[in-house]
C-alpha cells in the first residue's frame, strides 16, 4: 500500500518529512501507512509568521467576528468529516469512537463560538467584573479588563484524540485572538494533518492563524517569550520535562497542563444490586473501560464500591465485558478496537504487571481472547482487563500507576469517609464520579474530595437519561485537575478563552474607562441626541446618549389602584401603622414595580420605530422608598451596543430613577432589540 508523507505547515508552506522521519503503523494491521517528522523546524520563522501575519489579523477582529469565524469553520468541518472518519479507523478507533473525537471536536468549537457571541462583547476588550468605586465622589474608578496576549500559543496534543484534542484548544485560543502552532502526537498526526488541511482549504481562517508541526518540535520552546502560552496534554513525565525547560521558566511562559490521572468512580452506599443506580454504575464502568480501548484521559481507572458489593460489581462488570466484541474497528459489529500502537500495547502490559503486585486480575487474559476480523499477532489488540485490590489502604500502585488502556481496578470501602480518602489517594484527577440517589452523599463527597478533582460527576435514575457520562468533558465546564492531573484548566466556556488573555486592572476617571471598554460608566460624560433615542436606529444611537425625562408625582390613589389591580396588597403599601413599624419604611410606600411602570411611561416613545422589543431587565436595585407625594424622574443612557443578527442589535440602557431631591431611588439595566438603519 502507499505510504503517505505527513507534512508540516510552516510559515505558510507545506514541508515534507525528511530522512529522519518516523514510520507510522496501522493499529489494526501493523502495516506502515505513513511517515512524519523533520530533523529541524525553523522555529524563528514560525513564530515570526504567527506574530507578524496571524496575530494582527486576529486582533483586528472583534470577539464576535472571531466567534462567527469559528462557527463557520466548525460547519465546514461538519460537511467534510467523512475523510476524518475514514483515516481514524487506522488509529484503532471504532465509528462510535469517531463521534467522540471528530464530532465532539466540532461540537466543542460550536459551543465556544456560541459562548463568544452570547457572553463576550462585540469589541476588543473583555470586561472581568464590574466597575469598582475607588473614590468617594466617583471621579476615580477601576475595572479589570482582558486583552489578547501578543504572542503565540503552542499546543502539544496527545495521540488519543487527534481532532478533539486540537479543536478544544484551538477554539478558545482563536476566540481570544491568538495564533496557534499545533503539535500533534506523531502516532496519529495523519488525522490531525487532514483536519488542518480542511481548515486551510476552507479559506475561513486568516493567514498565519494556524501552523502545524508533525514530528518533533526541535528547539521551538527555546524561542518562546513571556507573551506566549504552551498548552500540553499527555503524560505527567513529559509535562514535567517540558515545563522545566529553562527558557520557559526564565520567561515565565504560561504552561497549561492536562495530564494522565487515576480517575475513579464511587458506587454510592445506597446503590444496591437491583437498583437503577447499580445498573447505571456498571454501564458507566463498562463504557469507560472500552471506549477508545480505554485510551482516554478521563477513563475510570479505580472502581470504588462498598465492601459488601465488591463481588456483585466484579460479576456484573465482567458479564458486560464478556459480551464486548473486540476486533477490526471498520466492522460495525465491533465494540472495541485496537490500541493506537504496539508500543502502547506493550506499555499497558508493563503497567498491568505492576498492578498485579497489589491486585488480582479477575477478568481478561491478554494471551487468550476472542478477536473478530483481525490478527492479534499484527494489530495492537488487548482485551478489557479487570483487577481486584483486596487491601487498597496498603496498596500504592493502584493509586499511582495508570495503565492507559482497557484496564480498571475494583476496590472496596468501609464507609463514605473511607471512599473519599481512597478517591483522593490518586493525588489529583481530572474527574471522579459518584452514582447515588442520596443528596447528602453527594454533598459529603464534594466537601471531602472537591479539592482533589477538576470535575465531580453525579448521576442517578433522575438524570441518567440525559447525563453525558463520566468520561465526557464538556466545553461549558472546566477540564483539568490539580496535582497529578497537571494543575491546569481548559474549556469552561469563556474561562478557557481567558488563558490566552492578560487581565489588567485599569484605573482612571469614568471617561477614561468608557474610552477603554467601549461601555458607558456612571459618571462619564453624556450627550443628548437630536431626537428621542427610541426614534434612532441601532447604528445612529451613540454610547453615552442620554434622555432626561420630566417628573411625575406618585399619589396615594396610584398606590391603591396598583395594589387592587395587581393583587399586591403587601402591608407596606396598604397599612400606615404596620409600614412605620418596619425599619425600612417611613410609612406606606409605592410598590417597586409601580415605579418601574411609571419609569417606562416617562421614557418610552410610543410610536412605531426602530425599537423592536424589550428583552430583559438586569441588576435591579431599589435604593430609597418613594412615598405618596414624592415626584420621580428618569435618566436613560445608552450603556452598550451589541450586534445580534443581520437585521437588529441589542442596546443595553442604564436607567436610574431619582426623586424630587435628586436622590436615586432605583437603578437597573434595560435591554432592547433595535433595528439597523440598513441590513448588515
Amino acid at each position: 500500500m502507499t505510504v503517505q508523507d505527513i507534512q508540516s505547515f510552516v510559515a505558510g508552506d507545506w514541508l515534507a518529512p525528511d530522512s529522519s522521519a518516523r514510520d507510522i503503523r496501522d493499529a489494526v494491521t501493523g502495516e506502515v501507512i505513513a511517515r512524519a517528522g523533520r530533523a529541524q523546524v525553523d522555529a524563528g520563522a514560525m513564530i515570526d509568521h504567527a506574530l507578524t501575519v496571524g496575530a494582527p489579523a486576529l486582533r483586528a477582529m472583534t470577539f464576535h467576528d472571531r466567534a462567527r469565524m469559528l462557527k463557520a469553520l466548525a460547519l465546514y468541518l461538519q460537511e467534510h468529516k467523512q475523510v476524518l472518519y475514514d483515516l481514524s479507523f487506522s488509529t484503532g478507533a471504532t465509528q462510535k469512537d469517531h463521534l467522540i473525537d471528530v464530532d465532539g471536536g466540532i461540537g466543542t468549537m460550536l459551543v465556544i463560538a456560541s459562548k463568544g457571541r452570547r457572553e463576550m462583547p462585540d469589541g476588543h476588550v473583555y470586561l472581568d467584573g464590574g466597575v469598582e468605586q475607588l473614590s468617594r465622589k466617583g471621579s476615580f474608578v477601576g475595572q479589570h479588563v482582558c486583552t489578547p496576549l501578543q504572542g503565540v500559543a503552542v499546543h502539544i496534543n496527545a495521540f488519543n484524540f487527534p481532532v478533539w484534542g486540537m479543536l478544544e484548544k484551538l477554539a478558545p485560543t482563536l476566540l481570544a485572538g491568538v495564533p496557534a502552532i499545533v503539535k500533534p502526537a506523531t502516532t496519529t498526526c495523519y488525522v490531525t494533518e487532514a483536519c488542518v488541511r480542511l481548515m486551510l482549504e476552507s479559506g475561513i481562517l486568516p493567514n498565519g492563524t494556524i501552523q502545524l508541526v508533525t514530528g518533533g518540535l526541535g528547539d521551538l520552546l527555546d524561542h518562546l517569550g513571556p507573551q506566549d502560552v504552551v498548552s500540553f496534554t499527555g503524560s505527567a513525565d513529559t509535562a514535567h520535562t517540558l515545563r522545566s525547560a529553562p527558557n520557559l521558566l526564565r520567561n515565565s511562559v504560561r504552561f497549561v497542563a492536562e495530564q494522565d490521572s487515576l480517575n475513579a468512580s464511587i458506587l454510592g452506599p445506597d446503590a444496591l444490586p437491583g437498583t437503577p443506580e447499580f445498573d447505571l454504575f456498571v454501564k458507566e464502568v463498562h463504557r469507560e473501560m472500552t471506549t477508545k480501548a480505554g485510551q482516554k484521559c478521563t477513563a475510570i481507572r479505580r472502581i470504588i464500591a462498598p465492601q459488601a458489593q465488591v463481588d456483585a460489581v466484579i460479576a456484573a462488570v465482567s458479564d458486560r465485558l464478556r459480551d464486548t466484541v473486540i476486533g477490526d474497528p471498520r466492522d460495525p459489529a465491533t465494540r472495541m478496537g485496537a490500541l493506537v500502537s504496539d508500543g502502547q500495547r506493550r506499555d499497558v502490559l508493563a503497567k498491568c504487571a505492576t498492578l498485579s503486585t497489589e491486585a488480582e486480575r479477575v477478568f481478561g487474559d491478554p494471551d487468550a481472547f476472542d478477536l473478530r476480523g483481525a490478527d492479534a499477532a499484527k494489530g495492537a489488540f488487548l482485551p478489557p482487563m479487570l483487577y481486584h485490590c483486596a487491601d487498597p489502604d496498603a496498596a500504592s500502585h493502584v493509586h499511582d500507576t495508570e495503565a492507559f488502556g482497557p484496564v480498571a481496578t475494583v476496590m472496596g470501602y468501609r464507609d463514605l469517609s473511607h471512599a473519599v480518602s481512597l478517591v483522593n489517594r490518586g493525588a489529583g484527577s481530572l474527574v471522579a464520579s459518584v452514582i447515588t440517589h442520596d443528596p447528602e452523599v453527594a454533598r459529603e463527597v464534594v466537601m471531602g474530595a472537591g479539592a482533589y478533582h477538576g470535575r465531580l460527576y453525579f448521576n442517578n435514575s433522575d438524570s441518567m437519561a440525559e447525563a453525558t457520562g463520566h468520561g465526557s468533558p464538556l466545553p461549558h465546564m472546566v477540564h483539568g485537575g490539580p496535582g497529578r492531573a497537571g494543575g491546569g484548566e481548559e474549556l469552561g466556556g469563556v474561562r478557557g478563552v481567558l488563558h490566552y488573555m492578560q487581565r489588567t486592572a485599569v484605573q482612571g476617571s469614568p471617561d477614561i474607562l468608557k474610552a477603554v471598554t467601549g461601555e458607558w460608566v456612571p459618571g462619564a460624560a453624556t450627550t443628548q441626541g437630536p431626537a428621542h433615542p427610541f426614534r434612532r436606529s441601532f447604528d445612529e444611537v451613540q454610547i453615552g446618549e442620554t434622555l432626561h425625562t420630566a417628573e411625575r408625582e406618585v399619589t396615594l390613589d396610584d398606590i391603591e389602584h396598583f395594589a387592587q389591580f395587581t393583587g399586591d396588597t403587601f402591608y407596606a403599601h396598604m397599612d400606615e401603622d404596620a409600614a412605620k413599624r418596619n425599619p425600612f419604611f417611613p410609612g406606606r410606600v409605592a410598590h417597586g414595580y409601580l415605579l418601574l411602570s411609571f419609569a417606562a411611561g416617562l421614557f418610552v416613545d410610543p410610536d412605531e420605530g426602530p425599537v423592536l422589543a424589550n428583552t430583559g431587565l438586569d441588576s435591579l436595585r431599589f435604593q430609597k422608598p418613594v412615598s405618596a407625594g414624592d415626584r420621580i424622574k428618569v435618566q436613560l443612557t445608552v450603556k452598550k451596543k451589541t450586534r445580534r443578527t443581520d437585521s437588529y442589535g441589542e442596546v443595553r440602557w442604564h436607567v436610574i430613577l431619582r426623586n424630587h431631591d435628586d436622590e436615586p431611588v432605583a437603578e437597573y439595566e434595560l435591554l432592547t432589540m433595535n433595528a439597523y438603519s440598513e441590513p448588515h
